[in-house]
């Protein structure tokens, strides 16, 4: 069956489809960085939060209902999507509803991603709608649903998965899809030892972004049909995946593609302290792959209202600059110098200080004569005059986390300004 993908379709399905961001998640790879914030709610690209990716997808996709699931530390994220995306009209049934663990169904909290959705389907059912999307809530990437709900009713799917193809010595902390000529999916295993590569390329295999598109009807018998089985542990792709492809439904993968290019698009898990210091640095170059000044998918966010950066002082050896950097609303370099760094709103850099490859979260102070590099400074740290960070891997581990890389990582915590209320 081949259905013209016309914007007006495309703009019912889009209507009739119900958005679920899964936000729950504890991002125990990040380290200190969530310690006192569930992932979705760590700060990203000088102003937004992880959320603020998926969420922005939804309404630049015509997606307007759109329900967030939290449960670990989500007082950050509750702020954030309170401040930041009220703007949305209930009179149009326009509406971000926060979704936090109630047991509203089981004696417990959310015990898996199936379980989760599981625990809120009276919820879904009162919304009624004919789609449901299940979107994790802490990737970093820009992708029009409504193409993917195109895709799920044009190959008459029980449930559509977005999908990526990863570097096949990377695609084991991936569900592994394998396809037929037609995407049907034929195999599914969650995180493989020896993942399987696609067939005629070696070297890669095609893995799950964590999106899936369900019929709502089909979704609840499936829910159903898991909470009743007690040897589940009532996750998507570790058990109602397999089982819905084992039992023969329509299982389909719509691969995330460039539209203009046909190639891979740009999505990143920044689940690591490593893998978010690089992602946030590849904002700064020339043409980053992440585009974040196209004004035809722009990222919403809460827009806190803030004076431009200022740059003071212009004396050999104290010259307030910024090169090859980006510098968010309110900061001020004063007599600093920057370099190859992004700084997120109102960072203050004083007098005789070099920060270098860096990338530095809201409401940090750095003192004079302070050398920082390759480091990662999270939320309202205030960092000591003549602090050196970066430049002897030892000595930052006797203070400091420190990955495999080299990146350094500095939290409040670690210099005892316990500032557990930090958002």
């Amino acid at each position: 069956m081949k259905i013209e993908r016309s914007p007006r379709f495309i703009s019912r399905l889009t209507r009739d489809t119900l958005a679920l961001i899964m936000a729950g998640g504890r991002g125990s790879r990040l380290q200190h960085l969530t310690m006192w914030r569930a992932k979705p709610a760590v700060p990203f690209g000088g102003k937004f939060r992880i959320i603020d990716f998926p969420l922005s997808n939804c309404v630049n996709s015509g997606i307007r209902r759109i329900g967030v699931l939290t449960q670990y530390k989500a007082h950050s994220l509750i702020v954030h999507i309170q401040q930041g995306w009220g703007h949305l009209r209930g009179e149009f049934g326009e509406f971000v509803e926060l979704l936090p663990a109630q047991q509203r169904i089981e004696t417990s909290w959310y015990s898996g991603t199936a379980d989760a959705i599981y625990q809120n389907i009276d919820i879904i059912r009162a919304h009624a709608p004919s789609y449901v999307l299940i979107l994790a809530g802490d990737h970093i990437y820009k992708m029009d649903y409504g193409a993917m709900l195109a895709h799920h009713v044009e190959t008459q799917a029980d449930i559509t998965v977005g999908c990526i193809e990863v570097p096949l010595d990377k695609a084991s902390e991936f569900g592994v899809m394998g396809i037929d000529e037609d995407t049907r999916i034929r195999s599914f295993v969650e995180k493989p030892k020896d993942p399987a590569p696609i067939p005629g390329n070696p070297d890669t295999a095609l893995c799950s972004m964590g999106i899936y598109v369900f019929n709502t009807k089909f979704l609840y018998e499936q829910l159903i049909k898991d909470a009743d089985t007690a040897s589940s542990s009532h996750d998507f792709g570790k058990d109602l995946l397999p089982s819905a492809i084992k039992n023969k439904y329509r299982v389909y993968a719509f691969p995330f593609r460039d539209i203009e290019t046909g190639k891979q698009a740009y999505w990143r898990d920044v689940g690591t302290v490593d893998a978010f210091w690089e992602a946030n640095l590849e904002l700064i170059g020339i043409t980053p792959e992440l585009n974040l000044y196209d004004q035809v998918w722009p990222i919403w966010t809460y827009q806190e209202q803030l004076p431009p950066a200022k740059f003071i002082f212009d004396d050999d050896g104290r010259r307030g600059a910024a090169i090859d950097s980006m510098v968010s609303g309110g900061c001020i370099i004063s007599g600093a110098t920057v370099r190859h760094s992004l700084l997120f709103s109102n960072v203050r850099v004083e007098e005789y200080t070099v920060v270098n490859s860096s990338v530095v979260l809201p409401d940090v102070d750095i003192g004079k004569h302070c050398r920082i590099s390759n480091a990662v400074i999270d939320k309202g740290c205030i960092i000591p005059e003549g602090t050196v960070i970066g430049e002897n891997s030892e000595e930052d581990k006797k203070r400091f986390y420190v990955t495999s890389k080299g990146v350094v990582l500095v939290t409040p915590d670690m210099l005892n300004q316990e500032l557990h209320h930090v958002r």
